[in-house]
């Protein structure tokens, strides 16, 4: 705790009179490229293995937190104590098994007397189960999570087949949008294909944004082998023409993971 209160006077200090200029300019929107940008470092820590990375990008969006915190605390709005105090209050809310009455659940029954908790408040009007799903979520996640959600409470299908043939369908449908050449149905149908897909990494317990970005990873190296299998020959990507780039893709293909 000792730290973690140095850390709280060093915030209280750069927000100060007297501060760091670049800090005490900051407000909760010019901050919030900055969280996203953390937090997405902590999950490529989380990727690379690496402990010693990971507990200091987990320190960098601490400080991020922390600084929101700050800010509000200084319009009289609320203090890093009310944060920690809500976050304890919802956990011990969603975990009566624990601190409530004891009992020996499975993590599916966790998460089903979570959704109990929550459709109390279903009672009250215009309230949703996908108001929990962020706005600014990555649009694969966003779907992910919004499948997720309502096919807690049996909208859903009842196997991956079923999805597969969605799949196939969206496939047609989009086909016959490209023929219709009306580039707002195209893009409808394109959007409907690719949360068929989503729906269909979840039903295989895949999480779609994991398995674009490998795709990506795969893409970037193999295209980076042809970049230099070119510059061996003594060529650029200027120099070269589809088929043999077609080439070493196969050859990349065959050589990397």
């Amino acid at each position: 705790m000792e730290n973690y209160k140095k850390l709280l006077e060093i915030i209280d200090i750069l927000r100060s009179p007297g501060g760091c200029p670049w800090d005490m300019k900051q407000t909760h929107q010019s901050l919030k490229p900055y969280i996203i940008e953390e937090a997405y470092e902590v999950i490529e820590a989380i990727d690379s293995g690496n402990d010693d990375k990971l507990s200091e990008e987990l320190g960098d969006l601490l400080s991020q937190v922390l600084m929101h915190a700050q800010l509000a605390n200084e319009r009289n709005a609320f203090d890093i104590e009310l944060v920690a105090k809500k976050i304890a209050d919802k956990m011990v809310e969603r975990h009566p098994h624990i601190f409530a009455k004891k009992a020996n659940l499975t993590a599916e029954e966790v998460l089903h007397n979570w959704e109990r908790i929550k459709l109390e408040k279903a009672k009250e009007p215009g309230y949703s189960v996908l108001q929990g799903v962020p706005l600014s979520l990555p649009a694969l996640l966003k779907a992910f999570r919004v499948q997720e959600k309502v096919g807690r409470y049996g909208f859903d299908w009842k196997k991956p087949d079923d999805v597969i043939a969605k799949v196939k369908e969206e496939i047609s449908e989009f086909e016959e949008a490209l023929q219709s050449g009306e580039k707002n149905k195209q893009e409808h149908e394109l959007g409907d294909l690719l949360f068929s897909l989503v729906n269909l990494g979840r039903h295989l317990e895949m999480q779609p944004e994991e398995a674009l970005n490998g795709a990506i990873r795969r893409f970037t190296a193999r295209f980076q082998y042809i970049e230099e299998r070119l510059r061996e020959q003594g060529k650029t990507l200027s120099d070269s023409n589809l088929d043999e780039m077609d080439h070493l893709w196969d050859e990349a293909k065959t050589r990397l993971p």
